[in-house]
């Protein structure tokens, strides 16, 4: 089985291989029209289980056949101008190509000794995008694996720099519609789930200023200590940013670490129109950015980025094995002594790829194009007498609901939208997603492909209307 080892010996054979499996994928993408298939767990399950894992294939050809069948067929193709759902961006052709390089070198970006120039290209682009934030020439961070392991490693330096050993004393703020992985850190950092302030939003679902600062004082006159300020830079839900500079203000007045969540917002660190829609940023003592949502970077492609590189120190531990205290007094740069992460992939090459081909300006130009789109859906949505939307977006998120001319019972309403966007899933036409407001089911469209086009919105709403009025006249003639 040593032929199957990936060395000088086998260089051919991995060509061959790869070759053979990027063609099966760029034939897939080219005759794919629709984002899904609409197979049901039912249907698909039977093929997985079929399947012996003890009785390999012995053959690459027949592998990938294989593949087709319980995987290509039927996955979900986020490059399809009608996947309107969650975060998932289309990628970008420079940070595939960065991937399959990094995936055959395996580099493992812990230490010096198995990353070398990995470890510097990652730092320089830790020290690009703390610039493009502002945070100052102290600024430092890590790659991590996704937004929700930059938030618990940004908490996690904000409950050390607090200073306190009682933990049930620690606070954290973050506004009602912040990201779940905030509560969650909570109770991974041993706060609990209550330790988290949910601050109300206003009608644009942005934090209330006005109440931080009064739950700010009440933390303050009940003896607590305020930990950590999650102001959001573009919320999951509603693409919402929150009023950086005011929340800046109140974190300095209380002395109280402000992070930023920006995995979703981020993009506009390279957006040539739209940069000041998150002026504040520089002002955080740390940041999250997920590359892997705005920047069309394949998964995953996260960081986190903070405006002291001391704080970093609290995540550091040294084994004589692997990165020795010595190795600080001889300058060798590890990495590991910065993440919460030991092995982690060289997924920092992706952005390099695509910054040295494409440049920032390529970037923040489709992150642009899809803020445009996002505006344009709101004027159709507005102006459909059909639909209820929400709020105008900052970026590139819709969130609306189907009103029907003749019902008025909210929970048939509800069940309308929920059978709409389930029958369209099981269609395969278009994937979008969903949440609730006030209590009440709503539809989402998360735009991240700047090949979608206003006309793509128009079908697809006229696509919901149909499923929707269709279960409401079922609903009629059950009840009749």
């Amino acid at each position: 089985m040593r032929s199957h080892l990936l060395n000088d010996l086998t260089a051919e054979d991995y060509r061959r291989s790869v070759t053979e499996g990027v063609e099966r994928v760029a034939a897939k993408l080219a005759t794919t029209d629709r984002p899904f298939t609409g197979i049901t767990v039912d249907a698909l399950t039977p093929r997985i289980e079929r399947i012996d894992l003890d009785r390999p294939l012995h053959d690459t050809s027949a592998a990938l056949d294989e593949l087709e069948e319980v995987y290509l067929r039927d996955a979900i193709y986020f490059h399809h101008p009608r996947y309107l759902a969650h975060l998932n961006c289309p990628v970008v052709i420079p940070a595939v190509l960065g991937e399959a390089v990094l995936s055959a070198v395996n580099s493992s970006l812990d230490t010096w000794d198995q990353s070398a120039g990995g470890t510097l290209i990652e730092r320089k682009l830790i020290d690009w995008t703390t610039a493009r934030i502002g945070l100052g020439p102290a600024a430092d961070g890590v790659f991590t694996s996704g937004g929700s392991q930059s938030n618990l490693q940004a908490l996690l330096l904000a409950r050390e720099e607090a200073k306190t050993d009682g933990l049930g004393r620690l606070r954290i703020f973050a506004s009602e519609a912040s990201h779940f992985s905030v509560k969650k850190s909570a109770k991974l950092l041993g706060l609990g789930q209550d330790a988290v302030v949910s601050v109300p939003v206003d009608h644009d679902k942005r934090m209330q200023t006005v109440a931080l600062a009064r739950e700010l004082e009440r933390c303050a006159q009940d003896g607590l200590v305020p930990m950590a300020v999650v102001a959001t830079g573009g919320t999951t839900d509603f693409g919402s940013i929150d009023p950086l500079p005011e929340i800046a203000e109140l974190c300095e007045r209380y002395g109280v670490w402000m992070h930023v969540d920006a995995a979703y917002g981020c993009g506009l660190l390279a957006s040539v129109k739209y940069r000041g829609r998150i002026d504040g940023i520089e002002r955080a003592d740390s940041v999250t950015v997920d590359y892997h949502k705005s920047f069309f970077q394949p998964v995953s492609s996260s960081a986190v980025l903070v405006r002291d590189a001391a704080t970093l120190r609290h995540a550091t531990y040294h084994a004589e094995y692997l990165n020795p205290r010595r190795m600080v007094q001889e300058r060798i740069p590890n990495q590991v002594d910065k993440s919460l992460q030991t092995t982690r992939r060289f997924d920092a090459l992706k952005l390099w790829m695509t910054l040295r081909v494409m440049g920032a300006d390529g970037i923040g130009g489709l992150f642009d194009e899809v803020c445009d789109l996002a505006a344009e859906g709101w004027e159709l949505l507005a102006a459909d007498p059909r639909f209820d939307v929400v709020v105008r977006p900052s970026l590139s998120t819709l969130v609306f609901r189907y009103i029907p001319a003749a019902v008025t019972d909210p929970a048939e309403i509800d069940r309308a939208n929920l059978y709409a966007r389930k029958a369209l899933f099981a269609s395969g036409d278009a994937v979008i997603a969903g949440t609730k407001v006030a209590g009440r089911h709503y539809l989402k469209f998360t735009l991240l492909n700047p090949e979608t086009t206003a006309a793509d919105i128009a079908a697809v709403l006229d696509l919901i209307a149909g499923h929707a009025e269709q279960y409401l006249g079922e609903s009629l003639d059950r009840a009749s």
